[in-house]
């Protein structure tokens, strides 16, 4: 029964990890394929590249860190199941059930809290240096006033 869940927890975890990655091969992707610009406007893009690699290597730091904390509290999770089993008492085993239940979506709650940030800040620097760089091909003359 354990070695289900600690597969279906290994799969989970490999399935995170694949999509963290084909998401942020897609961020960095757009940024490769945009052509140089001359001038200042090249600077410019070349700082925000810059930007947005170091911003998206700490991202994968912070969801690397939040993925080892889900599965330290998964194992602890696992412990105190097993401890489960060894209450002889219905009511105690009732009121260990009910404060295992609540760790465990606690735990859920705080990882799924942890993601929606790390979601949030991307997506509040990817917004932050699309407009920048907006900003800097204006300026350049690159990009007419309308747009």
């Amino acid at each position: 029964m354990f070695e289900q869940v600690f597969e279906n927890m290994r799969a989970a975890t490999e399935s995170s990890i694949k999509l963290q990655q084909e998401l942020l091969n897609r961020w960095v992707g757009v940024w490769s394929g945009v052509p140089a610009v001359p001038g200042d406007a090249a600077e410019k893009f070349q700082q925000a590249q810059k930007k947005w690699l170091q911003f998206s290597t700490d991202l994968v730091k912070r969801q690397r860190e939040t993925l080892e904390a889900q599965f330290r509290a998964g194992l602890k999770n696992i412990e105190e199941a097993f401890q489960l089993a060894q209450t002889e008492d219905a009511e105690e085993l009732r009121a260990k059930t009910i404060e295992f239940w609540q760790k465990s979506i606690d735990c859920m709650r705080q990882a799924y809290e942890a993601q929606m940030r790390d979601f949030q800040a991307a997506a509040a620097k990817w917004t932050e240096l699309i407009l920048k760089g907006g900003t800097a091909r204006k300026e350049s003359g690159k990009v007419p006033a309308s747009v």
